[in-house]
């Protein structure tokens, strides 16, 4: 046995030698998720106000020192001196969770429980990692946030103020999504771009949709294309599918199908209604 593991070691040797994906991604790393992990779980006990206000001064200090460790201490200090405004915007997207959505009780409950709220305030804090620059490190955090709550959120999206994810699961927004305020999504809708069949040739290309103000998109709508504009105050209907512009105040909707109910044996058609 131990001669067997000699030779698939030096096999595996081998095969790190070669310039393939895996030893190119060995030689380039340079992140620990484990830190980035630590880094986020600080800076969102501190955005949401989950520790002692008499410790914040000292919270900001540790979470400045995982940052530092992270991206550097210019740009920590960047982000540090951001975080006022990044608490705002998390404080604008719980009350939008609490009034967009009437089986809420308290902010404390949203908070707590919503996957809506961590997916999204981790969102605002890797988006702040993204604009410095730090694409790894943002896209860890949000990976971190997909895994727990089934709501894919690129770092890269601009999104406005007052945004709310009801339920949330299946929920995916690509990288260059423009989203405006008091925007409200449900479960299983996709902003997302088209297929592309030339690999990495639309890179740095505007590629997913463009959301205005007051938009409001039912379960499992698909929006694709960088071209794909919905205007303010557009409704979209739950499972439409739209590669092309909707102008502002518009309603998107598909018929429901027609069902038909069976009742009894038999295939005389006998007791069979349409609806």
């Amino acid at each position: 046995m131990a001669n067997h593991i000699h030779s698939v070691a030096q096999h595996l040797k081998e095969r790190r030698a070669k310039n393939d994906p895996i030893s190119d991604a060995r030689k380039n790393r340079g992140v620990n998720p484990r830190r980035v992990l630590e880094a986020l779980e600080k800076l969102r006990e501190i955005l949401l106000d989950q520790t002692p206000a008499e410790e914040l001064e000292c919270d900001l200090e540790v979470a400045h020192g995982l940052a530092r460790g992270l991206i550097g201490p210019d740009k920590a200090n960047n982000l540090i001196e951001c975080l006022p405004e990044v608490r705002h915007a998390i404080a604008m997207d719980v009350e939008a969770a609490f009034h967009g959505d009437p089986a809420a009780n308290t902010y404390a409950e949203i908070i707590a429980a919503y996957p809506s709220v961590l997916a999204v305030s981790t969102y605002r804090i890797a988006h702040a990692f993204y604009e410095l620059g730090e694409l790894v490190v943002a896209r860890i955090m949000s990976e971190d946030a997909h895994s727990r709550t089934g709501i894919d959120i690129h770092p890269g999206a601009t999104i406005g103020r007052h945004f709310f994810i009801d339920h949330g699961t299946g929920v995916v927004i690509g990288e260059t999504t423009l989203i405006g305020d008091r925007v409200k999504l449900y479960h299983g809708v996709t902003l997302g771009a088209f297929s592309n069949r030339e690999g990495r040739g639309d890179k740095g290309t505007k590629r997913h949709p463009t959301l205005g103000d007051d938009v409001t998109i039912y379960p499992n709508a698909t929006i694709l294309g960088g071209e794909t504009v919905i205007g303010k105050g557009a409704v979209i209907g739950g499972n439409a599918w739209l590669t092309c512009p909707v102008e502002a105040n518009t309603k998107v909707r598909i018929d429901p199908p027609q069902m038909q109910i069976r009742q009894g044996e038999g295939d005389d058609g006998g007791g069979e209604y349409d609806i």
